[in-house]
């Protein structure tokens, strides 16, 4: 036996041993023991033929089979006990010293041999799992129980003064039916797996076991009754209920009422006489294999089926801790994105904010004095961009981004992105060209912020890697094949420092840019690419590159092209100028908020949490009530709510939150405690006013 084997049958204190291992052993030998010893003496005393060969021998098969699931203290016991037996047993049957020990040797070898060839094919804890196995199992014991039966019939045979035929057919035949039996059904009730997936209460148990052995002894008594074979319906209701172990105990509990009754010449004699003319225990070791093999298979069959149901439902339930598992990995990644982001945004905001309220300040700037104003607003603004294309990321791989589809003119679209970056182009000194080539009149059906969230980050990244030259952003529909359905083609084509062609497979893949020197030089996470492949494979397009080193690059994408009623232009944009109450927790929140709406023409009044917030709206004197959401006493989830429940016109005022809180369970709790709008922070003074311009004058319902 390899090392764990070894381990697993070491005796109690042992190591590997389990607390109760030592009764498991000695309960295990003493039914061994019981079972070797009864048969024994029943076969070889009261079953013995003309010869003095015994017609039932299953000891050996009984030894084999204890000799695999016993450690070896137990083993040498119970060959210890074999040994005994077989020279005293056959001493009180009469026999010759010289063919007991015939018998015994070729009895001790027939089992040994067994038991490692069994060892050989179905390891060393065998297990019988499909009829299959058994029926490998007992044609393989066949072999070597047919030679040690020539070899010991030759010796013992004339000792005996028997005729050599008929002795070695008759030993050949005791031995073999007893292997085939007794093997796989000892092995089966050995093999505690076979009991886990049939768990039956122990009267369950008796009482099936208890009508296999009514059904048999009623069968065998009653000569009037049909043939024995309606012990079989008893005997597949218990290997049904109780699995191949049931099987199993079925057979022994069958031979061992038929074959007493046999001998005493009850039973099959008394049934038919042409079964009369078998040798009786021969016939009934044949009925007993059919039972046998015919409720075992049907025994096993329950059992895969088991198997394959817990395997099922082990496999489900891995699947589901799985499933928690990544779900809370998920949750987890999402709150600390959305505290990273807060916490990144809120200090963000005052230095954008000051640093561009500053920069607006027409005297008491140098020139050194503006131009460090314009780096750390560019510094801050990469910062916010690194942090937008993580959430950015994070909601596209949750699939928590929908499309938004509406009729939009692309050639505007594009030119709108474009003048967007046109200052950064300008600074470096670069050209910018916007081409067109659409017929006029109509507009597609698009999600106008997506397409445009893909369109600057391509912008960008032209104008960051072109230090001279020019940039040209184009859009044109375009055919897949003649007659095929058009696709719109967006192309962004700079003179920067190109792209190698073994590097550019992975430009869209996530944090990855064309080189670690990329990062160092030109700054940026390695996200937008990914984020705008994703976005464009949303949208039902594709994206690719054309480049070399050092000549330039041509980003493209396309989107389907579905022509849509031209839009209504929209309305011409009013200047914000309400009575607007800006609550936040942040000192410098409130001062840049304030001076952000006071230069917009806002009359603003500020509170320090949701309690004074709640106060002061309750005057009724406010357009619009922005509302910071993390402030101590009351949070701003907690005055919207209480906002929207005060009597009058103060419920109805708009509320938007003005918050560092951007993923959208975030948002989404913020409109369900009233709020219409969401701006989030670092504050972009265009977005705040476009906000603000949204609800001037609109009144809401109160939650």
């Amino acid at each position: 036996m390899n090392a764990r084997v070894d381990r697993r049958d070491s005796p109690s204190g042992a190591p590997g041993a389990s607390p109760d291992w030592a009764s498991v052993r000695w309960g295990l030998l003493a039914a061994l023991v019981c079972a070797y010893v009864g048969s024994f003496l029943f076969s070889d005393l009261l079953t013995r033929d003309s010869n003095g060969m015994p017609s039932l021998w299953p000891m050996n098969a009984i030894l084999a089979a204890g000799l695999l699931r016993m450690d070896a203290l137990g083993r040498r016991l119970l060959l210890g006990v074999a040994l005994l037996t077989n020279l005293t047993v056959h001493a009180l049957a009469g026999d010759p010293w010289f063919v007991i020990v015939v018998y015994t040797a070729c009895d001790m070898a027939e089992s040994l041999a067994a038991a490692a060839l069994t060892r050989r094919l179905r390891g060393p804890r065998p297990s019988i799992r499909s009829v299959r196995h058994a029926l490998v199992l007992v044609a393989a014991m066949l072999p070597i129980t047919v030679t040690i039966a020539a070899l010991g019939s030759s010796v013992a045979a004339p000792a005996a003064g028997a005729d050599l035929w008929p002795f070695f057919t008759a030993w050949a035949a005791c031995n073999s039916m007893g292997m085939i039996i007794a093997l796989p059904a000892t092995l089966v009730i050995l093999d505690p797996t076979n009991e886990e997936a049939f768990r039956r209460p122990a009267a369950a148990q008796v009482g099936l076991y208890a009508m296999v052995a009514a059904a048999t002894a009623f069968a065998f008594l009653k000569p009037s009754t049909p043939m024995p074979f309606l012990i079989f319906p008893a005997a597949m209701l218990a290997a049904f209920q109780l699995g191949p172990r049931g099987a199993a105990w079925s057979a022994v509990i069958v031979i061992a009422i038929t074959a007493p009754m046999t001998v005493a010449g009850e039973g099959v004699a008394r049934l038919a006489p042409r079964w009369a003319e078998i040798e009786r225990i021969r016939m009934v070791q044949a009925f007993v294999t059919t039972i046998f093999f015919t409720c075992l298979a049907a025994a096993l069959s329950l059992y895969k089926e088991q198997r394959l149901k817990g395997l099922m439902a082990r496999r489900s339930a891995a699947a589901r801790a799985a499933r928690a598992r990544a779900q809370a990995a998920g949750r987890a990644r999402t709150d600390f994105l959305a505290t990273m982001s807060h916490e990144i945004r809120t200090p963000l905001n005052s230095v954008l904010g000051f640093a561009n309220l500053l920069a607006e300040t027409e005297d008491g700037l140098s020139p050194a004095g503006r131009r460090k104003l314009e780096l750390i607003a560019q510094a801050g603004g990469s910062l916010a961009t690194i942090v937008d294309d993580i959430l950015d990321f994070s909601r596209l791989e949750a699939g928590r981004v929908e499309l938004r589809p509406e009729a939009v003119d692309p050639a505007a679209l594009l030119a709108d992105a474009a003048s967007i970056i046109a200052l950064d182009a300008q600074a470096k000194g670069l050209s910018l060209a916007v081409e067109a080539d659409l017929p006029d009149g109509f507009d597609y059906a698009l999600d106008p912020a997506r397409l445009r969230q893909v369109l600057l980050n391509l912008l960008n990244n032209a104008v960051k890697f072109t230090s001279s030259g020019s940039v040209r952003a184009s859009v044109c529909l375009e055919t897949t094949y003649p007659g095929g359905p058009e696709r719109l083609r967006f192309t962004v084509a700079d003179t920067g420092i190109g792209i190698a062609p073994e590097v550019q497979g992975r430009l869209f893949q996530r944090f990855s840019q064309a080189d670690n020197s990329i990062s160092r030089a030109f700054g940026g996470a390695g996200l937008g690419l990914a984020i705008s492949r994703t976005l464009v494979t949303r949208m039902g397009g594709e994206i690719g590159v054309v480049s070399a080193p050092g000549q330039g690059a041509t980003f493209w994408f396309t989107t389907p092209a579905e022509p849509v009623c031209a839009a209504d232009g929209p309305a011409p944009e009013q200047e914000a100028a309400a009575r607007v109450l800006l609550v936040d927790d942040h000192p410098m929140n409130r001062e840049l908020g304030a001076a952000m709406l006071t230069l917009a023409g806002c009359a603003v009044e500020t509170a320090e949490d949701g309690d004074e917030a709640v106060r002061a709206a309750a005057q009724g004197q406010f357009d619009i009530i922005l509302m910071d959401i993390h402030m101590p006493r009351m949070d701003g989830l907690a005055a919207a709510r209480a906002i929207k429940a005060l009597p009058g016109p103060a419920s109805r005022a708009p509320i938007i939150a003005l918050s560092a809180d951007v993923m959208p369970q975030q948002i989404e709790r913020c409109r369900q405690a009233g709020m219409v709008d969401h701006v989030a922070k670092p504050i972009q003074r265009d977005v705040l006013i476009a906000a603000l311009n949204r609800w001037i004058g609109v009144e809401t319902e109160a939650a």
